[in-house]
């Protein structure tokens, strides 16, 4: 049996998300590079160097059907600029999270994220029927935090010390989600903010 969900290509009007692979590894790199986002303490993005292994580890994840990762390109330039997945997966409560998610520095705070969001979004409640979509961060990533709640998730709670970080850190991590019934509201609200001059 093929993994739940099936791989699949989605296009927006800012973004086109294509299943990842190491074909997107040299754009991958340098956009890892970009504003040094490795280097941010409360999250776990890929060094530049390190953007193969990643790739592979992802793809393994994929193997084992828990993750189904993408590669986000940004449509003006055919260029990958981030990563993002379906990860968590759980086909028999039909739950996906979406995370492991980052963009190069240049495309933060522009409507790439909402686009890639309502992609995702789309078509995990109108293909998969999902009950409902996590989104899971930091405690202290504000900005990521900010960011998931413009979508419309709401906080389900905090799960204290729930992960070691690489440099041995303790993650509280708050845990978002938008159930089924939510969707509608927040599908207009997104299609709404790409609508605007300017969509974060």
């Amino acid at each position: 049996m093929s993994p739940w969900p099936e791989a699949f290509t989605a296009t927006g009007p800012h973004a086109t998300l294509e299943p990842l692979s190491q074909a997107h590894c040299a754009d991958l790199t340098e956009a890892a590079a970009d504003g040094d986002l490795y280097r941010l303490w409360y999250t776990s993005i890929p060094r530049p160097e390190d953007m193969a292994k990643e790739i592979d580890r992802r793809l393994s994840l994929r193997s084992a059907g828990s993750m189904l990762p993408f590669a986000v390109i940004e449509n003006a330039t055919g260029r990958a600029v981030g990563m993002t997945t379906y990860m968590n997966i759980d086909a028999a409560n039909r739950r996906v999270e979406i995370g492991s998610t980052w963009y190069r520095a240049a495309v933060q705070r522009t409507p790439i994220n909402t686009d890639c969001k309502l992609m995702l979004l789309t078509r995990a409640f109108e293909t998969l029927d999902c009950i409902a979509v996590e989104f899971r961060t930091h405690f202290l990533n504000h900005q990521s935090r900010r960011a998931i709640e413009r979508l419309g998730a709401r906080l389900d709670g905090i799960l204290r010390s729930h992960m070691v970080m690489a440099k041995g850190t303790l993650r509280d991590t708050a845990v978002y989600s938008i159930t089924a019934a939510e969707w509608p509201a927040v599908r207009a609200n997104l299609r709404w903010k790409l609508d605007q001059p300017r969509s974060t």
